[in-house]
């Protein structure tokens, strides 16, 4: 069949199973939007490209599958260039498509030209610059391989603009989807590895029967590996407590007795103690970063250490393992469940509910506090929380931006679905959650999705609320405006004397309600906490348009737990009302 290259690049995502696409149309990439028209494919038009890669990304959050976003040359890749980071750091699958400028200007520094390949290089899985008009269907048939198989993570292909231009005689070519087998025989060096060693699942089983401590130390992996069902299985039948890493939030329930909650430089200090007091942590899908280790060398410093990841350079990267596996986690646990199952079966293994006593005990203990007055006080952000997830389907999904309401959100949230947890980890891109919440409700129009951002991150993309509106995706936004780049006030306050350098934003200024309802949203202001049930509940009941919530909370307010950055988890701070009952 004859063809052009921008109808072949078209029909190749339709092939993909693609039915959105973020973008913003311009020069170099023009000649594919004139076959959009005429494809089922929804393009929702965004107001920036940092957006539409966000966008993406939130989709793929929500659904599991790639999203998919569409920028023009220069200025357009470059603006996409945080959003390919964000995804490669959280291995988040995404297909972002380029325009380049014709092929005989590459290299002249034409207008709207900027070297892509090199400028994202670092930052995507793969990236390729197209050359042929009939190698399109090809490049596009493994961007989406490479994307979704073995460690997720974004994929750019760049396409100059001869090759789809139908005017341009480059852009002719005949139509050849490519089976399965040629688009494998077209990377041979490139075979990820699923199936663990059976070896190693052995003696993975053996550390398990045989300990006295151990936890279960679960990472977006997780999640990425369809595999939150296999983990339930496995804490059940060995009763070992699990703790989810920022990024695996929702991949064990919340309300879960084994459940500890998150770890980390903010997380609870049962989970982060009894990593540290373990003498086997069962690190599944998780990468030791540095915000759950803390110091290095203090970390678990008894524990033996079984790591499972589909990606083999995170295997001995931080902490060397015990028993390195390399493989897809779902497929792992099952083989693992297998092995303890032959050894015996729950019979067989050492007694461990010393330890899951004295996990309770920490519990108890040291619960997540803080104080709300109700008499007219300052709005504490951990309130408007509470209130947000219990006045909230249950399967709400939650989009973050980035800083202390990000803490806040997960400590507080009760996620008992996987998928319902949309933020950006690795990275920390402030501005990433409401074109990430625009995403996922794309994706998953069936549910309530709110986004918590603050004032500082809600000044970088909140223009996308004019998506929203336009396309009509009613996402909800939890605006905690504390008038101050919150994580970095904490951090002035409490390690550079109280010197507040640059960080203070003004509540008023922009008047939020008034940017939000002239950007086609429902807007309130909520002051006091009597307003905030209520506030939320008309929030919950409007499903036409996008609706922003500003909440006036507590600059004072700090996130604790902490571990202060370079020290050890052994010197988890519980904060000064944990420290005032005296515990």
């Amino acid at each position: 069949m004859n063809t052009n290259g921008g109808q072949a690049l078209i029909k190749s995502l339709e092939l993909e199973g693609v039915e959105v696409i973020f973008g913003l149309p311009g020069g170099a990439i023009l000649p594919v939007y004139d076959p959009i028209l005429d494809s089922p494919i929804r393009h929702v038009l965004v107001r920036h490209e940092q957006g539409a890669g966000h966008m993406a990304e939130g989709f793929a959050h929500a659904t599991g599958r790639p999203g998919v976003a569409m920028v023009t040359s220069g200025p357009g890749a470059t603006n996409i260039v945080t959003p390919l980071a964000d995804a490669y750091m959280d291995s988040i699958p995404m297909v972002v498509i380029t325009g380049q400028v014709p092929l005989a200007s590459i290299g002249t520094d034409a207008f709207q030209e900027c070297d892509t390949l090199g400028i994202t290089r670092g930052v995507t899985k793969h990236n390729e610059l197209v050359t042929r008009a009939e190698d399109i269907p090809m490049a596009i048939r493994q961007a989406f391989h490479i994307a979704t198989t073995g460690r997720p993570g974004p994929v750019l292909v760049d396409i100059p603009k001869d090759i789809v231009d139908p005017r341009n005689p480059a852009s002719a070519m005949n139509w050849n989807w490519p089976t399965d087998a040629e688009v494998s025989s077209s990377m041979p060096g490139y075979k990820p590895t699923t199936k663990g060693h059976p070896k190693k699942i052995k003696e993975a089983a053996a550390l398990i029967a045989t300990a006295r401590k151990p936890i279960i130390y679960a990472g977006g992996g997780i999640l990425k590996a369809r595999a939150a069902e296999a983990l339930r299985e496995l804490a059940e039948l060995t009763g070992i407590p699990v703790v989810t890493t920022l990024m695996a939030r929702g991949a064990f329930p919340d309300d879960h007795e084994l459940c500890l909650g998150m770890p980390g430089m903010h997380g609870n200090y049962t989970a982060v103690t009894s990593i540290q007091k373990s003498d086997l942590l069962i690190a599944l899908g998780s990468r030791f970063d540095d915000r759950v280790t803390g110091k290095v060398d203090s970390f678990a410093p008894d524990a033996r250490i079984i790591h499972v990841d589909i990606d083999p350079a995170e295997l001995g990267k931080v902490r060397r393992a015990d028993v390195p596996i390399v493989g897809d986690c779902r497929l792992v646990i099952e083989e693992i469940i297998k092995a303890l199952n032959a050894l015996g079966g729950p019979e067989s293994r050492i007694d461990i509910t010393p330890w899951r006593q004295q996990v309770s005990a920490w519990q108890e203990l040291y619960p997540l506090v803080y104080e709300q007055s109700i008499d007219g006080d300052l709005l504490k952000p951990q309130y408007v929380l509470e209130q947000l997830r219990d006045r909230s389907p249950a399967d709400t999904i939650v989009a973050s931006g980035v800083g202390q309401h990000q803490m806040w959100t997960s400590q507080y949230w009760k996620f008992n679905y996987p998928y319902t947890w949309v933020n950006s980890g690795g990275l920390g891109t402030m501005g990433f959650s409401i074109p990430a919440a625009i995403g996922a409700k794309v994706g998953r129009p069936d549910r309530t999705v709110w986004a918590v951002d603050g004032d500082g991150c809600f000044q970088m993309t909140a223009q996308e609320l004019v998506t929203a509106a336009t396309e009509r995706i009613p996402v909800k936004i939890a605006l905690l405006n504390n008038a101050y780049l919150g994580m970095v006030r904490q951090w002035q306050e409490m390690f550079y004397g109280e010197r507040y350098s640059e960080v203070y934003l003004s509540p008023d200024l922009p008047d939020y309600v008034k940017w939000a309802e002239a950007m086609g949203c429902v807007a309130l202001r909520v002051e006091s906490p009597d307003e905030v049930g209520p506030a939320i509940d008309k929030a919950n009941e409007i499903n036409d348009r996008p609706v922003v919530l500003e909440f006036r909370t507590d600059a004072s307010e700090k996130v604790f737990p902490m571990v202060s950055p370079g020290t050890s988890n052994d010197q988890i701070d519980v904060g000064p009302l944990q420290n005032g009952l005296g515990r």
